[in-house]
């Protein structure tokens, strides 16, 4: 399975937590995303599944990925109050804040906020999914889910992801020794 992390946007250029508000690419960013299409160029994907937000479906589409699902369980994490907020701004009310450890809090009806157990559901179900194929399977998405995606695809609790780093426009592979589920790439820039 390859997993592809949208490219650069302004709010992850600032390091702010960038759930739901649904931002376009910089011109970096769409640069990223043309970068990784070497990786995906004449192969036939079974799947291709893709976060709704515009900064993943314009990734996808910059990195030659036409013919893709939108699957609302891509989505980022929901940061609730939190969106739109560095970690270094939350520190000034919350000192020694980590998303992976505290959370995040509740936010308003457009954005409640989720518990990493939440984001942990949304990424079994899309592993399911990938299992499910029959062929080789891409995502796109964003870079706190597909860290949650990762811990959980190595049977690891979902705050677990805070063990892998994933800057934008990279991409990773998972899959399997011995029938056991590993990383076989990770936050490998093109």
């Amino acid at each position: 399975m390859i997993l592809l992390r949208h490219g650069e946007t302004e709010w992850s250029r600032n390091g702010r937590h960038t759930g739901r508000t649904d931002l376009p690419l910089t011109d970096r960013g769409e640069d990223q995303a043309r970068a990784l299409a070497p990786l995906v160029e004449g192969r036939a994907f079974d799947l291709v599944l893709v976060s709704p937000a515009l900064r993943a479906r314009r990734t996808a589409e910059l990195a030659g990925l036409k013919a893709y699902e939108t699957d609302p369980d891509l989505w980022e994490w929901d940061y609730g109050g939190y969106e739109g907020i560095t970690t270094d701004t939350i520190r000034e009310t919350r000192p020694g804040w980590y998303l992976w450890r505290d959370g995040v809090v509740p936010g308003d009806a457009d954005h409640p906020g989720e518990s990493a157990e939440k984001v942990g559901a949304r990424a079994d179900r899309v592993i399911a999914r990938a299992r499910a194929a029959e062929g080789d399977v891409v995502l796109v998405a964003h870079g706190h889910f597909l860290r949650v995606l990762c811990a959980r695809w190595l049977e690891l609790p979902p705050e677990d992801g805070r063990l892998f780093r994933l800057d934008t426009g990279t991409y990773s592979r998972l899959g399997f020794e011995h029938a056991e589920p590993v990383v076989l790439t990770w936050n490998a820039p093109v």
